[in-house]
């Protein structure tokens, strides 16, 4: 059984994918999720309220930090799915701190294993670990 954590991870994730998809209202998106991947009783609510909340705000700053860790993949020309774990796991990487950068890198690959294809597993732990490996030489975390 996936974690608490896990699960409002994904159900960020699926909301950050409907977004992109086409015009939502996000935070009932997002209960709607959290509500699918088993209610409040199994995923964090408040963590993902937090998550979700920061990937909205840092949305911009997120995608340059992306396209200059993977400048030969535009984000367009990512799926979905990956473009969606990637803005998550930057959001938690550069701005939450909740996790250290191993958990969260871990977390997001993991969720791409599941939801993407091995592929995007890969990618994600490479964009992620430039990203945890700044070019300033300052390690996240």
């Amino acid at each position: 059984m996936p974690s608490r954590r896990r699960l409002a991870r994904v159900a960020v994730m699926q909301t950050v994918f409907e977004m992109q998809m086409r015009p939502i209202e996000a935070e009932s998106s997002l209960q709607r999720n959290i509500d699918e991947f088993g209610g409040a009783g199994q995923v964090d609510s408040p963590f993902a309220g937090k998550l979700f909340q920061g990937v909205k705000e840092n949305w911009e700053k997120i995608r340059t930090s992306i396209e200059s860790h993977a400048p030969e993949w535009p984000l367009e020309r990512m799926d979905t799915i990956t473009r969606s774990i990637l803005m998550l796991g930057a959001y938690e990487l550069l701005f939450a701190k909740d996790a250290p950068p191993a958990v969260v890198m871990n977390e997001a690959i993991e969720v791409a294993k599941e939801y993407g294809t091995e592929e995007s597993a890969k990618f994600v732990n490479g964009v992620l670990n430039a990203l945890a490996h700044r070019d300033d030489g300052k390690q996240v975390g």
